[in-house]
């Protein structure tokens, strides 16, 4: 999904940065989407490592004024299982990943879009990526729905915090999408796993998310919120 916002933002005129792990495809991305695109390897869970990637991405670009989130990942483990009670460090690994390294990420972005001259008043705009696992997670799902669902609930303040340096923050939340080890899920499985949406009844694609993206940034007068993205779907208990 980062890869279809970057290269739609990037269709639109914006020079990218991309920040992954160093194992990534990042250089090869990079070198796909071309127009200067620069990869910053870095692991979101280092905070002094997402310092350094971050500022050379600045460097890079002279300026930040989009950041699209999407890191994050999760484990099935139930409150109470058949082992015993959910691992807590096995909470705050996922917590630390999807949450806190999210945050962190956008309080570093917030510092650069702030010293942008304004246009029309705005500065930046920070996509996070959230989940509609923060609204209806499934069982086994309690770290990964509590971190997806403070991302949601940092919006609207994150949006008051940095209203007035004219810098907007929106998220979006999926559905299940074709990306990653999702992609290769047989056919059956995945209408199995849609048959709740409204319409369409399929997993979303990573162009979607871009699209939205890209209208998130064109459309100022979104702001604060968390945008499902996800065909009228919600989750069944499992």
């Amino acid at each position: 999904m980062a890869r279809a916002a970057a290269e739609q933002l990037s269709a639109k005129g914006a020079r990218i940065a991309i920040v992954d792990l160093p194992a990534s495809k990042g250089t090869e991305v990079a070198a796909a989407i071309g127009s200067d695109t620069t990869f910053h390897p870095c692991d979101v869970t280092d905070e002094e490592g997402v310092e350094r990637a971050l500022a050379d991405a600045a460097e890079a670009l002279g300026a930040v004024h989009i950041a699209v989130n999407t890191a994050g990942g999760g484990i099935a483990a139930r409150t109470l299982g058949k082992d015993g009670p959910h691992p807590l460090a096995d909470f705050r690994r996922v917590v630390e990943l999807n949450l806190i390294a999210t945050f962190n990420l956008n309080r570093l972005q917030a510092m650069y879009m702030a010293r942008n001259e304004p246009e029309d008043g705005e500065r930046g705009v920070i996509v996070d990526t959230a989940s509609i696992a923060a609204f209806e997670g499934q069982i086994g799902q309690v770290a990964y729905s509590a971190a997806k669902a403070g991302i949601a609930g940092m919006m609207l303040t994150m949006a008051r915090d940095l209203g007035s340096l004219g810098i907007r923050s929106v998220a979006i939340a999926p559905s299940l999408f074709s990306t990653g080890i999702t992609a290769g899920i047989p056919d059956e499985f995945a209408d199995a796993l849609t048959k709740d949406a409204a319409f369409p009844k399929r997993m979303g694609r990573p162009e979607e998310y871009g699209r939205l993206v890209v209208a998130i940034v064109e459309t100022p007068m979104l702001n604060g919120s968390t945008i499902r993205l996800d065909a009228g779907q919600h989750f069944a208990p499992k």
